[in-house]
């Protein structure tokens, strides 16, 4: 019989939705109280009346370049030469800690002190981790894995910087595991360690382990007492986990970004990547605010119900689906399809950019266009673009007309106009696709 992390992964669907959706609008409240940035996101919306995906649907979607885009401008506000930018800043501040607003743009509702531990993304982004439990929520990703009170586990993430060794550190702990911090590089030492602590369980990349595996058979050393593994940071194809269950070793994935924590996590069942308990995960068309039906790829969008770093349909720019059903295991919340690429398709076509958010406000001036795609083809020095458009019935006769100008309009090019029937067009989440040749 499956064991599970704890009761709320068996909830009836219903039940769960209803729950995340009644602790939504307090959870929003006190982030507008306490953190300047999702304050000015939820300006002139009544969070008392954001109650389901519908109402939260109305809320634009935060991306992770504007993230970055708000910290950077806070930190030349308050670390420019002249005195009054900084003091400008902090009269715009609605936090009492001027932390929140310098280090992590408004974003957080924890400064120093509060925060146990801050990090670093590429960017820089800053995120914090707070004193509570399991922060970053893996320990249920890891005893999806099979990860056990009073076992070892060999952590291969990296420590500094970024905060991956330390969500995994703090979820075995969560459990009951005892952690080993083996961090990243140094195989042969890792080889020696291992064959000394014997733990049951490794989590880290594959790549990782597989490079720690071969240097063991490199040095003749057997490691037979790793028996599991949670990956992440990394894809994990069924090539690599054939590989490691030729060895004992039983690989599970789990999906999360710095930002959020974890997303989603694999169980025994391999049939996708089921979403984590306490955060509400929309899949919406990339470059719009729009969720799209389940099934259909878009990009991940998730609200967290973490009050310390509560951020509010954030978008990834990773881009997944919606499956059907529930897990085998008998864990019953929705899945998704684990990562299938990035949402970000932004090109530069005769010298201009032309972004997603773009061909879908194209789309929204036409009641008949259900769905479009921008194919750019050519080779070094000639661009060409090709409008797809998925219409439904009968096309107006001037529509490809229409459809041109609308593309000029919008992108200051020109583009021809192909219309196709609805469902022509691949389900794969591309809203420009880039064929050029560059041989």
């Amino acid at each position: 019989m499956t064991e599970f992390f704890d009761a709320l992964e068996v909830r009836d669907q219903g039940t769960r939705e209803a729950d995340l959706f009644d602790q939504l609008p307090s959870a929003l409240a006190s982030a507008r109280a306490r953190a300047p940035a999702i304050a000015a996101q939820l300006q002139g919306i009544d969070v008392e009346q954001i109650t389901s995906r519908q109402a939260l649907a109305g809320i634009p979607v935060l991306r992770k370049s504007e993230l970055l885009r708000r910290q950077l401008a806070q930190r030349e506000r308050q670390n420019g030469t002249a005195a009054h930018h900084a003091d400008s800043a902090s009269r715009e501040t609605t936090s009492s800690d001027p932390v929140v607003e310098r280090v992590f743009g408004g974003f957080s509702s924890i400064g120093w002190g509060k925060a146990a531990r801050v990090f670093a993304s590429p960017g820089p982004i800053y995120e914090p981790e707070s004193k509570r439990a399991d922060y970053w929520r893996f320990g249920r990703a890891l005893y999806a894995a099979g990860f056990r009170p009073n076992t070892l586990l060999y952590n291969c993430f990296s420590y500094h910087f970024t905060p991956a060794g330390s969500m995994f550190e703090t979820a075995g702990l969560a459990i009951g595991c005892t952690v080993f911090p083996g961090g990243v590089g140094q195989t042969e030492m890792q080889v020696t360690t291992i064959r000394d602590l014997q733990p049951e369980g490794y989590a880290g990349t594959p790549s990782f382990l597989k490079l720690i595996l071969e240097k063991a058979d490199e040095m003749q050393i057997a490691l037979p007492s790793l028996q599991r593994a949670l990956f992440s940071g990394e894809a994990f194809p069924p090539s690599l986990q054939t590989w490691f269950s030729q060895r004992g070793i039983h690989g599970y994935q789990a999906y999360g970004t710095a930002d959020l924590g974890l997303i989603a996590y694999e169980s025994e069942a391999r049939d996708g990547l089921i979403i984590g308990e306490d955060i509400v995960l929309e899949i919406v068309r990339p470059g719009t605010n729009e969720p799209v039906p389940d099934g259909e790829v878009g990009e991940i969008v998730v609200t967290t119900l973490n009050p310390d770093y509560p951020l509010l349909r954030f978008g990834t720019g990773d881009l997944s689906a919606i499956m059907p059903g529930h897990s085998a295991c008998g864990r019953t919340n929705k899945r998704i399809r684990g990562w299938m690429g990035r949402a970000d398709q932004t090109t530069k076509v005769r010298g201009m950019f032309v972004h997603p958010e773009q061909i879908a406000s194209i789309v929204d001036r036409f009641e008949q266009v259900k769905k479009a795609r921008l194919v750019v083809s050519g080779e070094t020095g000639r661009d060409d673009m090709t409008l797809l458009v998925e219409i439904d019935g009968e096309p107006a006769a001037d529509l490809q007309e229409k459809l041109g100008l609308a593309v000029r309009e919008v992108t200051k090019l020109r583009a021809d106009i192909t219309l196709v029937r609805v469902g022509e067009l691949a389900n794969d989440g591309k809203v420009i696709e880039d064929s050029r040749s560059y041989a």
